[in-house]
């Protein structure tokens, strides 16, 4: 029946116009009660609690507090603390409506808690939406979040942008079974090999909370190690973190926690898992279907529930420093797990850090190591090569490759793999005497110098005094020397000096994981290296002046820990395995590596860097920006009566086309950098007074920016 049809039926459609009338007025009857999306307009409160606490994810340290919204009664239910909410924020207190504030831009962020009255006496505004009822912010992880946001002078939200990952509808709605039995404890195992190493792996599994730094023997034997030491906490009832630096390390230790574990024990948590599958781990982790987790540097925030132990592997390695704000360093944020949580702490690695030596030195964690017989045994033989060596050696000069170092490489390619190590692009020297190799430093705050582009004069690094007339406190030289070597070219020459030899790279472009057995040149740069199928049989580390003389106060243990994680892929002593390092042999770091004793080097510089005022014995802080607005924040900061400021001193520019190196201005900029040292004690106070000063700044808004980081890896 047509339209017209059914109109002249009901008197030629009459009726229609008031039925319309009816239909609008029926609607506008119905929305009046009911609340408008996002605002509530006329919307109940909930009965109970209606004040809700939010953390708004804004990421600036002048908003870096909670925020109160009401509560309406139909998300009672589900604004629970620790959900996620968005709010409307930024509305002003005039878009005032009904008693209750309106407008603003929608944000997200986290209901921290509910309280029955709010602080603030003005009209609230209400909760927009609950994104999700799944409780992501338990009291733990605020608690651990918070902490480490003030240690490093930054936002809460910030941090929590790196502890908590972004939502995924479907891994919520996953069901997961229920958690699986502990597993027995486990027997000691190859802990065996190190004095303490069985008492530890008992203590875990007693419910014993030991701290511990493990200098661990060369092999692969380490990963096995830390299953062992996680399986024995699962044992005790409580959870066990792991964190590593690369992804491939994860999955290492993933590999020995199936091993150790079996199935559905562990949950492995890394950014190239995929948005779906790492927040799907995650809430398996934090709804207690798993206890144990391993994964790279966002991993320290895995909410592990009655977390036992906590472990860092290799955490000298740049990779556990995050290169956003706050930049927090996993052993600094595990130690604080430790300390809160009162679980066990292991800092484990081939190499020793001086930070994780003065863990040591304080007594806060005890030493775990193999005596010297079982490092004999284990270790390969090193051999050196100096300079005096490299000004005879004609096949050094033709090819870069010392006779002994050809030697060693033909001899071991009979055998098997041979692991050439060659410093990446981007490493530029410091400089050091000529006649002595001392690093040449400044005279005022012991800072490196440095010769400046424009004029070649030298000057501080740090505090940016020149040295026009300087010479060697050790032995009165005058000249200086440093040398750079590219990588590319190296390994070129070395393709060519074994022709009829397979050569395989493993660098940034293409990261190897793994090599056969079969003997082959394997060139990788600091870092890539590939593990061979038995072990390699011997490892050339060529030019070690270009890592040895980075502008750096880290560049002798940076060398040391980089040397070691490649010898330690070569065969035993006894199995042939050789080690050859191409650096002046009476260098502190290349002795330390002869005698296989990272250890013995980190203690050294410990009490240099102690006598000398260098981290980790004091806290610093590198403050960077525009001149002039560096010097503003400087001349407004508060810092504590016993602070230092070094410098300011030219920040190096950005390259145009390459990546920026975390810390560089921004291209085009010409930016300054001034050091903060305090003493210890007062690192907390130098923390609190950088971020009052840059909340300051920022509430004044149209400022340049300038850029503050607590504890930098690299201060020259």
């Amino acid at each position: 029946m047509s339209s017209e049809n059914g109109r002249s039926e009901r008197d030629g459609g009459a009726e229609e116009p008031e039925q319309l009338a009816l239909i609008r007025e029926s609607v506008r009857r119905a929305r009046a009660p009911k609340a408008k999306p996002r605002t509530w307009r006329g919307a109940a409160l909930a009965k109970e609690l209606p004040v809700a606490r939010v953390l708004v994810d804004k990421g600036v340290l002048h908003l870096d507090r909670y925020f109160e919204y009401a509560v309406p009664e139909e998300l009672d239910a589900v604004a629970q603390p620790g959900v996620r909410v968005r709010v409307r924020f930024g509305a002003g207190s005039k878009n005032v409506r009904d008693g209750r504030r309106e407008g603003g831009g929608l944000i997200d962020g986290f209901l921290v808690e509910r309280v029955a009255e709010a602080e603030y006496q003005g009209p609230l505004a209400a909760l927009a939406q609950v994104v999700s009822p799944e409780q992501v912010l338990g009291p733990e992880l605020l608690g651990l979040t918070r902490a480490v946001a003030d240690r490093y002078a930054g936002s809460l939200a910030d941090v929590l942008q790196l502890a908590i990952p972004p939502r995924h509808a479907k891994a919520e709605a996953r069901t997961f079974p229920p958690p699986p039995a502990p597993p027995t404890a486990p027997e000691p195992g190859s802990w065996q090999r190190y004095e303490r190493g069985a008492d530890f792996v008992a203590a875990l599994a007693a419910g014993g909370a030991p701290r511990a730094v493990w200098t661990a023997l060369p092999g692969p034997e380490w990963a096995e190690e830390i299953a062992r030491a996680v399986r024995a906490t699962l044992a005790s009832g409580r959870g066990a973190l792991v964190v590593v630096p690369t992804v491939r390390l994860a999955a290492r230790v993933d590999r020995a926690l199936q091993q150790e574990l079996g199935p559905g024990q562990h949950a492995l948590l890394t950014a190239e898992a995929g948005q779906q599958r790492r927040y799907s781990e995650w809430l398996a982790v934090r709804r207690g279907v798993v206890r144990a987790v391993v994964g790279t540097r966002a991993a320290m925030f895995a909410p592990v529930r009655d977390p036992g132990l906590v472990v860092v592997w290799d955490d000298g390695d740049a990779h556990h420093s995050d290169d956003h704000a706050p930049f927090p360093h996993v052993r600094e944020v595990l130690e604080l797990r430790a300390a809160r949580d009162k679980c066990a702490f292991l800092a484990g690695s081939w190499s020793c850090t001086v930070e994780a030596a003065q863990l040591v030195r304080s007594g806060w964690a005890a030493a775990i190591a193999a005596p010297r017989a079982e490092v004999r045994r284990a270790a390969p033989l090193v051999r050196t090569v100096g300079d005096l060596d490299l000004a005879r050696d004609e096949a050094a000069r033709a090819a870069r490759l010392p006779s002994i170092a050809w030697e060693t490489a033909r001899t071991a390619l009979r055998e098997g793999p041979v692991l050439v190590q060659v410093p990446r692009r981007g490493y530029v020297p410091r400089l050091a005497c000529q006649r002595c190799r001392e690093p040449a430093r400044c005279r005022a705050c012991a800072g490196p110098l440095e010769a400046r582009e424009a004029t070649g004069v030298l000057a501080c690094g740090w505090c940016g005094r020149e040295e026009p007339g300087w010479s060697c406190a050790e032995c009165g030289g005058t000249r200086l020397r440093a040398q750079v070597v590219g990588a590319r070219r190296t390994a070129e020459e070395l393709g060519r000096a074994f022709a009829a030899v397979p050569v395989r790279t493993s660098g940034r472009e293409q990261v190897l994981d793994t090599v056969s057995g079969e003997p082959a040149l394997v060139v990788s740069t600091p870092g890539a290296e590939p593990v061979a199928e038995g072990g390699y049989a011997a490892a050339l580390l060529l030019d070690g002046w270009a890592m040895l003389g980075r502008p750096d106060l880290r560049a002798g243990e940076e060398a040391l820990r980089r040397w070691i994680a490649a010898s330690a892929l070569v065969r035993p002593q006894e199995a042939g395995g050789t080690v050859v390092v191409v650096a002046e042999p009476t260098l502190r770091p290349v002795q330390a590596l002869v005698r296989w004793d990272p250890v013995g080097h980190a203690v050294r510089e410990l009490a240099d860097r102690a006598e000398l005022g260098f981290p980790p014995v004091s806290r610093m802080a590198a403050v960077s920006g525009a001149p002039d607005a560096l010097a503003a924040f400087l001349a407004a900061v508060e810092l504590p009566a016993d602070a230092e400021v070094l410098g300011p001193v030219p920040v190096p520019e950005s390259g145009g086309g390459g990546t920026r190196r975390p810390g560089a201005p921004p291209p085009g900029e010409h930016w300054e950098r001034a050091l903060v040292r305090v003493p210890p004690g007062s690192g907390a106070a130098l923390a609190t007074a950088l971020k009052q000063a840059q909340a300051a700044r920022m509430a004044r808004g149209g400022v340049e920016p300038v850029r503050v980081r607590v504890d930098p890896p690299d201060i020259g």
